[in-house]
Formats: C-alpha cells, sequence, structure tokens
C-alpha cells in the first residue's frame, strides 16, 4: 500500500524542524547558533591577522563586538527556554511525554538511509543531546547519584524521592534551579564541539582543498589535533563570544547578586564541558554519555546503519568498561531510553483477538520514555491487518514477539516465501524499497510513514 505524500505538518513537528534549524542550521540570514559561531570564529582569524588599530578605532571595534557578544548571548539564551518549553511541561509526567515527542520526532524526521543522512543527522544532533541531557539530570538526581557540589546547593533541601514534586514543594527554589543547573546545562550541551567550526578545525575535516567528506574516519592524529582545537575554541567561544547576562536595573546589591549568580553559571558550564572529555566519575558524564548515545543514534559514520541502533547500549557499556564514562551513568539513561531509540520502527509478530500468535507481523514505532523493562518498548501501532492506520494503540511488544530479536523472527520462519512477499507488498511503499528489505525485517523505516500529518499524532490519546 503506497504512502500518499504530505507537506504540510503538525504544530509540534514544526516546532522541532524550526528549532534544529535555528540551532545548527545555515541559512542567508545567518541568524542560527551555528552561523554566528561561524562569523565569530572568522572574525576572531581576520583580527588576530591585522596590524595594531588606532586607539579611537578600537574602542568603535570593542563596543560593536560587545553588542554582538550580547545579541550571540541573548540568542543562545533564548533557544535553551524554546528547548525547555518544548520539553518539559507542568510535572515530571509530563516532562517525559514531551520529551518523548521531540526524541522520537527528530528520529522519524530522520532519513534511514542514503545520502542525506549524516547531514539530517549532524542538523538534529544538539537538540537531540540537549533534551536527554535534561532528562538524565532528573534520573540522576532521583538516583541520589549528584556529588556535583554546586547542583546540590541548588536542589536546597529537596530529598531524591521528591524531586519529581520539586516545582510544587518549592516553586521559587525551582526556578532557581531551572536558571541556575537546568539552563546553563542545556547550554553545554549545545555549545559542546562547537569548536569544530573553526576554521583550524575545518582544515583538518575539510582539507586544503576543502572538499574532503568532513564525515569521514580521522588518523590518530588529526583526530587528536581536531580533539584539542575543538576543546580550546569551543571554551573561548563561551567566554568571550557568549558571556555572561547583562543586568538590567540599577540597584546595587541586585545587580552585585545577579553577577556572582552569572560567574557561577559560566564556571558550571565550563567545568561540564571541560570534565566531560575525561569524565570517571564525575559530572561530565552527565554531558558525555548523552552524546555517545546521540553519536550512535544520529549517526554521521558512513556505516551507518539503522538496523543496529538498539546496539546503542552495547557500545555505551564498552565505553564505560574501558573508562570512558561511568557504567552508572549509562545505566541510569539505559533506564530513560530502553534499548529501542524513541522513534525507532519496531517489527513484531501480530496476535488475534484471543492473545495467540499469527503467521504474519505488524508495525509499531516506539513512542515514550520508561520502559518498565529496558528491552520491552511501549510503542504505539502503525499497522492493523496488514494496513497503514492513523489512530493506533499503544502496547507493549514482548521480547518473544519483538523480530528485532533472532529468537522471535525464527517463529516465522514456517511462513512460506510467497506469503512473506504478500505481506511486504502491502507494507511496503513501492517495488524497489520491497527488495531492499528482509523477507522477515527486523525493523521498519517509520520515516516516510511519519511524513504524512495524520500520522504525527502518535501521542495523542
Amino acid at each position: 500500500m503506497a504512502l500518499s505524500k504530505q507537506t504540510q505538518d503538525t504544530n509540534f513537528t514544526t516546532s522541532v524542524k524550526t528549532l534544529s534549524r535555528q540551532i545548527f542550521g545555515k541559512s542567508y540570514e545567518k541568524e542560527s547558533m551555528l552561523d554566528y559561531a561561524i562569523t565569530y570564529f572568522l572574525e576572531q582569524s581576520i583580527d588576530e591577522s591585522e596590524a595594531i588599530k588606532s586607539p579611537a578605532k578600537l574602542d568603535k571595534e570593542l563596543m560593536h563586538r560587545e553588542l554582538e557578544r550580547e545579541k550571540r548571548h541573548q540568542h543562545l539564551d533564548k533557544l535553551c527556554r524554546d528547548i525547555l518549553s518544548l520539553s518539559e511541561g507542568e510535572t515530571f509526567t509530563e516532562d517525559n511525554r514531551k520529551s518523548s515527542q521531540v526524541l522520537a520526532t527528530i528520529q522519524l524526521l530522520s532519513p534511514s538511509e542514503g545520502s542525506k543522512v549524516a547531514l539530517s543527522n549532524e542538523l538534529n544532533k544538539p537538540l537531540y543531546k540537549a533534551v536527554l541531557c535534561l532528562r538524565l539530570l532528573d534520573r540522576l538526581c532521583i538516583d541520589n547519584a549528584i556529588t556535583e557540589t554546586y547542583i546540590k546547593e541548588r536542589l536546597a533541601n529537596i530529598p531524591p524521592q521528591k524531586y519529581t514534586m520539586f516545582s510544587r514543594i518549592d516553586p521559587a527554589g525551582f526556578k532557581r534551579f531551572v536558571e541556575e543547573v537546568k539552563l546553563p546545562l542545556i547550554k553545554a550541551a549545545l555549545l559542546q564541539d562547537i569548536g569544530n567550526n573553526h576554521p583550524e578545525a575545518q582544515l583538518i575535516l575539510k582539507g586544503e582543498s576543502g572538499t574532503e567528506n568532513p564525515f569521514r574516519m580521522l588518523d590518530v592524529e588529526k583526530r587528536k589535533k581536531l580533539l584539542q582545537i575543538d576543546y580550546r575554541e569551543t571554551v573561548k567561544y563561551l567566554i568571550d563570544g557568549i558571556g555572561r547576562a547583562k543586568y538590567v536595573g540599577n540597584l546595587r546589591d541586585e545587580r552585585e547578586a545577579f553577577d556572582e549568580a552569572e560567574k557561577r553559571k559560566l564556571v558550571f558550564i565550563k567545568t561540564l564541558l571541560k570534565s566531560s572529555i575525561s569524565p570517571k566519575k564525575g559530572i561530565g558524564n552527565l554531558l558525555k554519555v548523552p552524546q555517545i548515545y546521540t553519536s550512535m543514534i544520529l549517526s554521521t559514520k558512513p556505516k551507518y546503519d539503522y538496523k543496529l541502533l538498539p546496539k546503542v547500549y552495547q557500545v555505551l557499556d564498552k565505553n564505560a568498561e574501558k573508562g570512558v564514562c561511568y557504567q552508572l551513568v549509562v545505566d541510569a539513561l539505559r533506564t530513560i531510553t530502553g534499548i529501542f531509540p524513541l522513534g525507532y520502527g519496531v517489527t513484531y509478530i501480530a496476535e488475534n483477538i484471543h492473545g495467540e500468535m499469527q503467521f504474519s507481523y505488524e508495525y509499531a514505532i516506539v513512542k515514550h520514555l520508561y520502559p518498565e523493562n529496558p528491552e520491552l518498548p511501549i510503542c504505539r501501532t502503525a499497522t492493523r491487518n496488514l494496513a497503514f492506520i492513523s489512530f493506533g494503540q499503544d502496547i507493549i511488544v514482548s521480547k518473544e514477539r519483538n523480530l528485532h530479536f533472532p529468537e522471535a523472527a525464527k517463529k516465522l520462519s514456517k511462513i512460506s516465501k510467497e506469503r512473506l512477499n504478500e505481506i511486504l507488498a502491502l507494507l511496503s511503499s513501492n517495488y524497489t524499497e520491497r527488495k531492499e528489505l528482509d523477507l522477515i525485517p527486523r525493523c521498519w523505516f517509520a520515516n516516510e510513514y511519519f511524513s504524512i500529518k495524520a500520522h504525527q499524532k502518535l501521542w495523542n490519546k
């Protein structure tokens, strides 16, 4: 059954697309966070190569630089607040529902195969990672796993078991926590690796000619040099290119308190960035673990394989074994996401009305964080009786029925090749796609299904 194309999106899908572009898009207007950073790096390079300026010219330039810095700061601050608004609600349950929607939408907007995978994933990575960082922060606070003094002080007297009710127990304290912990964390997630856009880093990534594939595998020396440039320029951009917010008002005590809080926020962001390089058991894991997860789920590597996305925690566990990140934090993220990423296309063995397994399969999409068991995803059905539907039901797909697992796939091996081809003909959108698919598919590519507006309402009750 072919899926008809539709260009319109729901308001939520449009918001996710717009936000991703405002963060990491490149436009003629040069008004994304990435555009601002690139312009800053280029201007810095020009300034460093110029001769000493006259005092009058220097004063004028310093004033211009300060205005540009404020503009960048305000733009980034608005982006962080927009992310918070899109991914958080009034309650812990609502935070998880809205974050599930953002993460799944990003996955469902991303191509599963073809030449545009790397570019699309590169665009969506910062937003995806920022949302993951927020949810991981929540989990670590609930698990009493936060040792960082800065965060603990801002949790005030909220015990771990009452963290999910923080906003109701202490509204003023929660507001401070948002301003001084959550928003700086989002900022750190967005700025992490912005230094890769410095001309020196771009020279390594794109080569002398500027034509090399920036997503290719680099040799050890180049990779080491790139990491050094990236960190150096990211911190420089944070301090000099973004800096602190300016106090508006004329009360001296208020100004001093405001400036002091801004200084501490900047130190916290710098701490997150620095410690994420080699976090051991420290707070750097709050950035590092989502960074590794995101780089797998939204991979820009040439060998990107959608079918292998549920193996992400095998990679994270190996990294924890090597000491690259902390196992406790990896386990916390696994509790949140489960092994199947949000928006992933699950294929499962159908059941009849008596709960007996059928000799056919259906499609579903992973739609919610916090599965009770990491291997049992919470999904919304996308097909019924081998036909696509707009309003499916929520199901938990058991391991015995999930075709990702070889044991489940074996159960369908008795079906004739002709019957399997018949099923594929009904569930794939065209003959070319059908030729590419396995007769017993371990997963399905849900992005074409999601391109239809009526199918974007996976979170409606």
